[in-house]
């Protein structure tokens, strides 16, 4: 006897969509929902928001196809109901959302079929969606019926009206801007200004509301504003490192600048006044010399002050790269005399050179005396900083 295959069982989902998530915008219920109560109760609950919202009609919908075939399930089937909702601004942000909430349901109800149903507007965009991860075998669609009378048309034109009077999406648009140019105008008119300045004006409003829009300069601002009234100052070293960043950077600024003064006042000097690139050149080194010596001092005290911020960031944080850090501060503040011999020679090359050449020799043993304290400093409070390497350590292994 052959042996006969074993039937795999179906578990069917019933799936309620609503792509605008008007659910969540006035309900304010989370999705998905998943479970007949729970939907029973989200679909009364958006009711009771809004009586004429299709959605809970639909969701209603989704929980008596489910009564109906949980009455006349046959062996082997299993139902769930869910709903998903994606999001009031639609797009692509709304499809993105519609596919992690049905992921999550397909997770908890790793479903064979899909009953699709939804208000009907949306099924163009919504069942590629769907029918990429789960096979769709039925479509409901629930379309709410309206009285064809005056008095109906008359209500519905209404709700639509206030909504664009109270929806501030709408409202800014449709009534904030007209207000801004009928305002404009008028003030133009009592004024008694031309027509043309009346038009100028209409143009540069419309074209500043433009400009904000089309730059979400105004999302900008409000961003700008929420972090301002949210924000959190760092720790105290993470606050000294930057306070010490912003000083030796201004100070490297006015050091370029008092260098640029000085090769300035040289160039004033020159007789004659160069005029051609060769001569330029031949005066190149006396205008770096100018420009040296004018900024040496500020720059070299400006990236020492940057760097001992920073050490002291590293102190308080029991970081190894103290020492390090250091060591740089003492390489930059020795180079502070070897650049000002050398911009004399710049200048004058009959300057003597047995201050540059002392300057040199006499930094080779404050190097090493640097890297030996820096070395004995470093074993002496090994212990002060080795939790710190440790993790470092950690995280190069990882």
């Amino acid at each position: 006897m052959p042996k006969t295959k074993e039937k795999k069982p179906e578990r069917i989902l019933i799936l309620c969509v609503d792509r605008d998530d008007d659910i969540g915008v006035k309900a304010g219920i989370k999705t998905p929902v998943l479970g007949n109560k729970e939907n029973i109760n989200a679909a009364t609950s958006l009711a009771l928001r809004d009586p004429e919202e299709a959605d809970a009609n639909a969701m209603f919908e989704a929980v008596r196809v489910y009564n109906n075939l949980k009455e006349g399930a046959k062996e082997g089937e299993e139902y769930q109901i869910a709903t998903i909702a994606g999001s009031e601004l639609g797009g692509v942000g709304a499809d993105r959302k519609l596919v992690t909430e049905l992921t999550e349901v397909l997770e908890k109800f790793p479903a064979t079929d899909v009953i699709l149903v939804t208000d009907g507007y949306t099924n163009g965009a919504v069942l590629p969606l769907i029918e990429s991860r789960v096979p769709v075998t039925s479509i409901r669609r629930v379309v709410v019926k309206y009285s064809s009378s005056i008095e109906e048309t008359v209500a519905l034109f209404s709700r639509y009206l206030k909504t664009l009077v109270e929806n501030p999406r709408y409202s800014r648009l449709l009534l904030g801007l007209p207000g801004i140019l009928l305002i404009v105008l008028v003030t133009l008119w009592l004024l008694k200004f031309e027509l043309i300045y009346m038009w100028i004006s209409f143009l540069i409003v419309l074209g500043m509301f433009l400009l904000v829009k089309g730059f979400r300069l105004d999302k900008a601002v409000a961003g700008f504003y929420k972090w301002a009234r949210e924000y959190s100052p760092p720790p105290y070293p993470v606050q000294i490192a930057g306070f010490s960043a912003v000083a030796g950077i201004l100070l490297m600024v006015v050091g370029c600048y008092l260098g640029v003064a000085s090769a300035k006042d040289a160039v004033a000097k020159l007789d004659p006044y160069p005029t051609s690139t060769g001569e330029w050149l031949t005066h190149l080194n006396v205008l770096s010399g100018w420009f040296i010596s004018g900024s040496i001092a500020l720059i070299v005290t400006g990236v020492c002050v940057l760097l001992s911020g920073r050490a002291m960031r590293w102190f308080f944080e029991r970081d190894p790269r103290l020492w390090r850090t250091i060591f740089i501060v003492v390489i930059v503040a020795w180079s502070w005399p070897i650049f000002d011999q050398a911009s004399q020679i710049l200048i004058d090359p009959a300057f003597p050179s047995t201050g540059l050449v002392i300057a040199i020799i006499a930094g080779l043993p404050l190097i090493v005396v640097a890297v030996l304290v820096s070395f004995l400093l470093r074993r002496r409070y090994a212990s002060f900083f080795r939790e710190k390497e440790d993790k470092i350590e950690e995280f190069k292994e990882g």
